[in-house]
């Protein structure tokens, strides 16, 4: 026998041993490695930087935790929050009705060609595509001479005066960070709710026609609430996305920090490790929250 059918028959008769061997390897990286990194970061947050030295004490302490609970500090989180829960809202309004007609009314070859579609800024590089963005929105972009062309740029210019989104242009001001993080993450968005709709039985459209439910009935009570779970799984993705993105907010932002911006500076430009370790922890905290929440929804079950 050669070597090759021993070693089957050996693990064949040894259920629990093929099955730490193939298990093995990649619950030692999660454990190790993505856990184990996770572990090691909360722990610095407990300690906190000597100001004076500029070196991190190794002590137990709050100290660093009631500093990001400073106004400066929770302005950036609210700030992240709130441009993760825009684009999120917006990206489900924009991929539902794109999912819909993929799933339901498109034909073979139009269904190819939307997928080709959603799938072909992924084949590009992000950053690529977040600076052509900032080309797109400047004062000297096609979208400015598009506005100048259709007599808008007065509209423009009181939406840019606006307090909280606006900016000195499109491509340096909130409102182009939104247009920014809502194309690069609606892929993610549209994809699972695709998915949760494909997954629709057919038979029960059929049968809420035969009962006499108009479309609109039909799809209130019957594909909304199955799709909701692709939905949850979408949100998860840009929601979570956005939060810890620190390029668009660098490209197209202005002097105020998001969570990824601030975890950059404080790890780096500071030395402040134990303050970016407890901005880290903000974003895994908000998600657990909401994973929480879903599940007790009953978001999760059909994922």
């Amino acid at each position: 026998m050669s070597f090759r059918g021993a070693a089957s028959t050996f693990l064949y008769r040894r259920p629990r041993l093929a099955l730490a061997l193939l298990l093995g390897p990649p619950l030692l990286w999660l454990g190790v490695v993505y856990l184990g990194s996770l572990a090691a970061l909360l722990v610095q947050s407990f300690f906190r930087l000597d100001h004076y030295t500029g070196q991190v004490v190794q002590e137990p302490t709050l100290a660093t935790w009631l500093d990001l609970a400073s106004r400066a500090n929770l302005d950036i989180v609210l700030r992240t929050a709130s441009m993760a829960f825009a684009v999120t809202v917006a990206a489900a309004a924009l991929a539902f009705p794109l999912a819909f007609f993929m799933t339901f009314r498109a034909s073979r070859r139009q269904k190819a060609l939307l997928y080709l579609g959603v799938m072909l800024p992924l084949w590009s590089s992000y950053l690529v595509r977040v600076y052509a963005w900032k080309l797109i929105l400047a004062r000297e972009g096609i979208l400015s001479w598009f506005v100048a062309r259709l007599h808008l740029t007065a509209a423009v210019d009181v939406l840019l005066s606006l307090p909280g989104i606006g900016g000195p242009s499109l491509s340096l001001s909130p409102i182009g960070m939104f247009v920014a993080f809502l194309y690069v993450w609606l892929p993610y968005m549209i994809l699972p709710i695709q998915a949760a709709l494909e997954r629709v039985p057919r038979s029960l459209l059929e049968a809420s026609s035969d009962l006499g439910a108009r479309s609109g009935e039909t799809f209130r009570r019957v594909v909304l609430p199955l799709a909701v779970p692709g939905v949850v799984a979408g949100s998860i993705f840009t929601f979570s996305l956005t939060l810890g993105d620190f390029i668009v907010p660098s490209v197209l932002g202005n002097s105020s920090y998001f969570i990824g911006q601030a975890v950059l500076a404080h790890q780096g430009t500071s030395g402040n490790l134990p303050l970016a370790a407890a901005f880290t922890g903000v974003p895994m905290a908000i998600m657990a929250i909401y994973l929480l929440l879903a599940r007790r929804a009953g978001a999760l079950d059909a994922l």
